[in-house]
């Protein structure tokens, strides 16, 4: 009887152990199934840069945040690097092989010496609606047929100015040159600094160089002299452009010290602001500045394009612009399907719909609606605009366009005189575009 008890008890015992051996491989077969399924889902970081502050970035931040519940298990790092670190930081990146996965540029010549050195993806192949965006500024990141951003605004350049300084001073919105300096000669009468130039990083200044040239010989001075056609960096209207440059320095036009005043930090916005300067020249930008720095401006803040000068021969609805963000993938990128998503989000209808009426900017995405006040007005000169010229630092190799932003900062120096200027930039271009 006792051997039939033990016989009982050691079979119940074996049982036992054999139940519980079962569950124990159970359980760890389906914890690896949980190790695989958690695996599947692996945590993924995705490393962004761009340069726009205030509103705009609230609008990529919107953007990212609808990829990540799309892609529970992505993470954005987005940084923002003031413009004037951005170029510098990102070159920095590249040549040491650690690029984010996204950045964006201006397109043109700056993006197209990364696509040169085989550092940015081609995205010509990818399930991207090219349709959906406009021709101008999609070609602009487009190289020898091959598309490597995708371009989200299109900031125009123009005069912001102060309304109420304007009336009280009798003055209206000049649509020539000769009134647009009767305007200068009223202001400084009456000790308000005519126009607020934050030169420091060059390319403030550039603007009036690349109109003075556009409004005096046209839109063919620059396409010749970059494409070779004939004409030359020292054309007569870039001498020309530059004594015009001298002739509002010797007016005493902006404000002191301007060529050290640096952009990102506002000083130059902070005299619009405060009604000590009534005009600059300056990006769309400038609206995403006010909307985030002193909204109450924007009651007083008007725009209009740069005046006509009578003995050019320039048409008068030619503007300058330029096309920025763009957004590229680094070539090297570990997620190339994930961070092709990223820039599509960023470039969907929803996100240029918020640029579009946050930041007062156009667009390049077909399909939005135009409601805001600049946008429309900004939109019009587009579509009028017999040619739009990008601007020279954002479209001439590395070389030429820091030759070019120096040239025309000693300009506004007065530290070189217009035809050394002019014969300096094209003894470059000879050098490097021939």
């Amino acid at each position: 009887m006792k051997k039939l008890q033990l016989a009982v008890i050691s079979f119940f015992m074996m049982a036992i152990v054999i139940g519980l051996a079962a569950c124990g491989q159970d359980e760890q077969g389906a914890g690896d199934q949980d190790s695989q399924s958690s695996q599947g889902q692996e945590q993924v970081e995705l490393d962004l840069w761009h340069f726009d502050p205030g509103a705009r970035e609230e609008v990529y931040k919107e953007a990212i945040q609808r990829f990540e519940e799309k892609n529970p298990n992505v993470t954005v790092n987005d940084l923002l690097i003031p413009n004037d670190d951005y170029k510098q930081r990102v070159v920095v990146s590249m040549s040491g092989g650690n690029p984010p996965d996204v950045f964006t540029s201006w397109g043109g010549g700056w993006l197209e010496e990364f696509v040169d050195s085989d550092q940015v993806r081609d995205l010509t192949d990818e399930d991207i609606d090219y349709d959906s965006f406009v021709d101008v500024a999609l070609n602009n990141s487009t190289y020898d047929d091959k598309v490597f951003g995708l371009p989200l605004g299109i900031s125009t350049y123009s005069f912001y100015y102060n309304k109420e300084i304007f009336e009280e001073h009798g003055l209206e919105v000049p649509e020539t040159y000769d009134e647009f300096l009767n305007i200068i000669e009223v202001l400084k009468e009456n000790d308000i600094y005519p126009l607020a130039l934050a030169n420091q990083p060059k390319w403030p200044g550039a603007f009036y160089l690349m109109y003075f040239a556009d409004r005096l010989g046209g839109e063919e001075v620059f396409q010749d002299a970059y494409r070779r056609n004939g004409g030359g960096f020292d054309d007569e209207a870039y001498v020309q452009a530059g004594e015009y440059i001298q002739d509002l320095v010797g007016k005493d036009a902006f404000n002191p010290g301007f060529n050290g005043v640096p952009y990102d930090s506002g000083q130059g916005r902070q005299l619009m602001y405060t009604g000590d300067a009534a005009m600059m020249l300056m990006t769309t930008g400038f609206v995403n500045n006010v909307r985030q720095e002193f909204p109450e401006f924007e009651e007083k803040m008007g725009v209009f394009p740069f005046p006509t000068i009578e003995e050019g021969t320039g048409d008068p609805t030619n503007i300058a612009a330029g096309v920025s963000p763009v957004w590229s993938i680094a070539k090297d990128t570990e997620h190339p399907e994930l961070t092709l998503e990223l820039i599509k989000e960023l470039t969907s209808v929803e996100t240029a719909q918020g640029y579009l009426n946050k930041s007062g900017t156009p667009v390049a995405v077909k399909g939005v609606e135009v409601e805001d006040e600049y946008v429309t007005i900004f939109t019009d000169w587009i579509n009028q605009a017999n040619s739009i010229q990008f601007p020279y630092d954002q479209t001439l190799p590395p070389e030429l366009a820091e030759l070019h932003k120096n040239t025309t900062y000693e300009l506004f120096g007065e530290s070189i005189t217009p035809e050394k200027a002019a014969d300096a930039m094209e003894e470059k271009a000879q050098e490097i575009l021939e």
